[in-house]
């Protein structure tokens, strides 16, 4: 928490760092102020700390820990990035994010498994979908996936029904996204960063550079302590909004009203079932379908085996309502046992929900119309601020690509 005593301390030591190289110097109390800390703006605020200047770095976060929103409520699924278009920065950076993920939590002792995916058809237009995703995997992207027939599926998997077709994915995998953001966390402070818990941003004011341009002398913060309401103000010479379900506030504290968003919440349920019966050690999706705001009820696991099903699209006006809504467990049921028929629909138990922050309201999830990207980049008419809108899922597999890609804007010349 941003109280006075600690302010004190954060100018303290501050005093001797180096200051973002491309900024004008004014003695802010911070290079770099990230705002939001989810799973992205640990890897951002890693990132930036990590730079070989060694700037100051604030990491902010209005919960009392770090990933509690978004971050720690979804599949905890490493995706293959084989939904989106080959244009799209959901593929670009999943697919680069993919790779070093594997390869970070490898290197850091990260729980993870490589357990594959299978994508499974029951209907001709599901077929059709499946058949475009092989070629766009093995022509445009050059992901490997691979056709899965009936032998190898009942030896396999043999309680998991598709009675057209299986596509698999075999580079998607499962990580403990908890174990992750606590690594990433102790990269962060271990390169000398800040972090501020349980401080909400209440006002941001760009402050003009010589030029007048918007954030050019670089950035003030209003900061609550959600705990006593004292509000403290920082500076930084830099600001980058990756605040999840809160980044189109961060967003519309700034701009004119003519250029403020509006957030849409999509509301996921998750239900658990024991891992003994029916055995199953890939994940289950089922092939794309227009019109859904997310990737359709499938099956997960975590990394104790435990099978996790969601999750759901329930459209919501608030990201406040995190209980689980149980009276969507039928439809979940009637989805789950299209590709899991002999399950015990008695042993399914809520479990959680996730808020998935959209700029569109039934966009496409997938390849096709309505189909809404990543918003990454500095905000156009203003210096030192990078906006991270509409980050959503692969958002998890894409962190360390989208860490890297905030300082490269930052720091390229």
């Amino acid at each position: 928490m941003i109280t006075r005593t600690l302010r004190h301390q954060i100018l303290a030591k501050t005093a001797t760092r180096c200051f973002f190289s491309t900024s004008p110097s004014r003695g802010a109390d911070f290079a770099h102020a990230v705002i939001g800390g989810g799973v992205v703006g640990l890897a951002a605020a890693r990132s930036l700390a990590q730079h070989p200047s060694s700037p100051p770095t604030l990491l902010i976060e209005r919960h009392t820990a770090v990933g509690t929103e978004t971050s720690s409520r979804n599949s905890e699924v490493i995706h293959a990035g084989i939904y989106y278009g080959a244009a799209s920065l959901k593929t670009a950076l999943c697919l680069e994010g993919k790779d070093k993920l594997y390869a970070y939590c490898e290197s850091r002792g990260v729980p993870f498994r490589r357990t594959g995916k299978w994508i499974v058809a029951q209907n001709d237009i599901q077929v059709e979908a499946l058949e475009r995703m092989y070629d766009f995997c093995a022509n445009e992207i050059h992901v490997p996936v691979k056709w899965v027939g009936r032998e190898e599926a009942a030896r396999r998997e043999p309680e998991v029904r598709a009675d057209r077709a299986i596509l698999e994915s075999p580079t998607t995998g499962i990580v403990d996204s908890h174990s992750l953001m606590e690594t990433l966390l102790g990269d962060f402070e271990n390169a000398g960063g800040t972090l501020a818990l349980a401080s909400a941003v209440a006002a941001i004011r760009p402050l003009p550079g010589k030029d007048g341009k918007p954030g050019g002398g670089g950035w003030e913060l209003d900061v609550r302590d959600t705990s006593s309401g004292e509000v403290s103000t920082v500076t930084a010479e830099t600001i980058i909004n990756s605040a999840g379900l809160g980044s189109v506030d961060i967003h519309n504290m700034i701009v004119p009203a003519e250029r403020r968003k509006k957030m849409y919440y999509a509301k996921g349920n998750y239900f658990s079932y024991p891992a003994s019966t029916p055995k199953v050690t890939t994940l289950v999706y089922p092939a794309p379908e227009p019109g859904l705001g997310g990737l359709g009820t499938h099956l997960t696991l975590d990394m104790g085996g435990r099978i996790k099903f969601g999750p759901d699209v329930e459209w919501v006006d608030s990201p406040d309502d995190l209980s689980v809504n149980q009276a969507r467990l039928p439809e979940a049921i009637e989805q789950i046992t299209k590709f899991l028929p002999n399950i015990d629909e008695t042993l399914l138990t809520p479990d959680y929900a996730g808020i998935r922050p959209k700029l569109a309201k039934q966009g496409a999830v997938a390849l096709g119309k309505g189909f809404v990207d990543f918003s990454i980049g500095k905000e156009e008419g203003y210096d030192g601020w990078v906006n991270l809108l509409n980050i959503e899922s692969p958002g998890l597999t894409s962190s360390l690509a989208i860490g890297d890609m905030v300082r490269k804007l930052l720091y390229s010349r």
